[in-house]
């Protein structure tokens, strides 16, 4: 049986025909001549779909629709109607019917509308897995090409973009296919920066854009023209922007939305210092070593991103008048909107909103966070579903009410790791999941990217035989103690710190208010 419907029409016997068409075709149809018939069988009975005559005596389509949708929301309804009336459109238009036909209508636009109510899902989910079944060989025969780092950002835009696609498909087995060809992808991409990265900080031409540059090559040149607003979003992720970007776009234009490599290790302490500095963690410790604490150092890794970001401005000869806030608690962020106006005074407004980095350590801790985003499509949503409440969506609407531009960012992404990778240190090796630094450290070379000069790739070396090791793909590490104990309760977690497409490739969005 193809599906149950309820058909209200006061000529219901001259439907007769279409009613016998649509039988052959395996749905069962009930049918009634008014309206108030049809409340009383959609109340008795679970239809698939309604159909309702606009124009019936007595209760008349809109009424009858008001009474049904009453008891039952869900239900989809399709009216037909004599004329293509305004108010019928803005019926559809409001979600409460589904589609309108109008009269005289044929059988094959009725089964066409069927098709597209009832099966809409289905059919979407077969051209999803189709299409990409097409293009997964066209990213197979990339992935052994010599891809540069552009075109590298280019393939992790499509396969986000398949990411997204494909979560709604009910086609398990191309989801499986995709897995394995993100996890592919992955794989050649750590062996790409481990073969490039070094070569970039030497100032190689083919170069991505690098967090230490991030400012002085995009944002900077943004000033000048009234009040610019950054919004550095800690862990965002290029998939959490696309889920987040129709919802800004009700109140901004999207005039750029392009990638930029974060620099290693992708963790907060280097690449969100390298951001604000305008210089790599090496070159801070050298040139303002009372603004930079290392990894065993006490206190905050994050402490003078404001001081950085002031000597960043002046080394660039800029003088201008900028702000500097970092949000971590709800309450700070909401005595921020209450105070936007005093934003207006400057010409540059930063804004560190902490919390997708506070979301993805609480999935980590606490198992309600865990069940609410407990695969990749569900952390999205949760990301979503913040925003939506947040007085961030409050500040961005402010900004965009009063026309200033706005510049959205990160400064690392984040990976969902499962596998673990053992890792020997001394008491004094960093706690992070996904890269170490320390001394002696132990690990097989082959599971690991290794710089065994810091200096090499920009960063502060501790002592003379300090080495940094990076986690690959899904990796993460876990000491040989208690290996197994460590190994379940952070696999499937969200981690940041070593090499990934979804923790180095990260958003760069120019937007303007509407």
């Amino acid at each position: 049986m193809e599906a149950r419907i309820l058909w209200a029409d006061d000529e219901i016997d001259l439907l007769k025909p279409h009613i016998l068409f649509l039988e052959e075709k395996g749905y069962q149809i009930d049918t009634v001549n008014n309206g108030a018939d049809a409340v009383d069988l959609a109340a008795e009975t679970h239809y698939d779909i309604i159909f309702l005559d606009e124009n019936m005596p007595g209760l008349n389509g809109l009424e009858t629709l008001a009474k049904i949708k009453a008891k039952d929301q869900t239900v989809p309804v399709i009216m037909i109607t004599k004329s293509e009336e305004e108010y019928i459109m803005e019926e559809a238009i409001g979600g409460q019917i589904s589609d309108y036909l109008i009269k005289p209508v044929n059988p094959n636009q009725i089964l066409l509308s069927l098709k597209k109510n009832l099966k809409q899902k289905d059919l979407v989910s077969q051209k999803t897995s189709h299409d990409y079944q097409i293009e997964f060989r066209q990213i197979g025969m990339r992935l052994n090409d010599r891809l540069d780092a552009d075109e590298w950002s280019d393939i992790y835009r499509q396969l986000v973009n398949w990411e997204i696609k494909l979560e709604k498909s009910k086609d398990d087995g191309m989801k499986e296919i995709f897995a394995m060809q993100k996890k592919e992808a992955n794989t050649q991409f750590c062996r790409f920066i481990d073969k490039n990265y070094r070569d970039w900080l030497d100032g190689d031409e083919d170069a991505p854009l690098l967090s230490h540059k991030l400012l002085k090559e995009r944002v900077f040149p943004n000033l000048g023209n009234g009040p610019l607003f950054l919004v550095v979003i800690d862990n965002l992720r290029f998939d959490q922007w696309l889920v987040l970007k129709p919802l800004i776009s009700e109140f901004f234009n999207v005039d750029d939305e392009s990638l930029f490599y974060s620099i290693l290790p992708t963790a907060t302490h280097y690449a969100r210092n390298a951001i604000f500095a305008g210089l790599m963690p090496a070159d801070i410790e050298k040139k303002h070593p009372d603004l930079w604490l290392n990894e065993n150092d006490e206190g905050g890794k994050n402490m003078y991103e404001k001081e950085l970001l002031e000597k960043n401005l002046q080394r660039n000869h800029l003088d201008i008048k900028m702000s500097y806030n970092k949000v971590i608690k709800l309450d700070f962020a909401k005595r921020l909107v209450d105070r936007f106006n005093d934003l207006l005074k400057n010409d540059l407004n930063v804004l560190v909103y902490n919390f997708v980095d506070m979301l993805s350590h609480a999935r980590t801790e606490m198992e309600v966070i865990k069940e609410l985003a407990d695969d990749e499509s569900a952390y999205r949503s949760l990301t979503a579903s913040w925003f939506n409440h947040s007085p961030l969506k409050e500040i961005l609407k402010k900004i965009a009410k009063n026309g200033h531009k706005l510049v959205i960012t990160t400064d690392h992404g984040t990976i969902r790791v499962d596998s673990p990778v053992k890792i020997v240190g001394d008491k004094h090796t960093n706690t992070n999941l996904r890269y170490k630094v320390g001394k002696n450290l132990g690990y097989n070379e082959k599971e690991v990217l290794v710089s065994s000069d810091p200096e090499a790739i920009r960063l502060p070396r501790e002592n003379v035989s300090s080495s940094f090791v990076f986690a690959k793909e899904n990796d993460f590490f876990a000491y040989p103690n208690n290996f197994n104990y460590y190994a379940n309760y952070y696999r499937d977690t969200f981690q940041h710190g070593g090499v990934s497409l979804e923790e180095v490739i990260i958003p760069f969005i120019e937007l303007s208010p509407k």
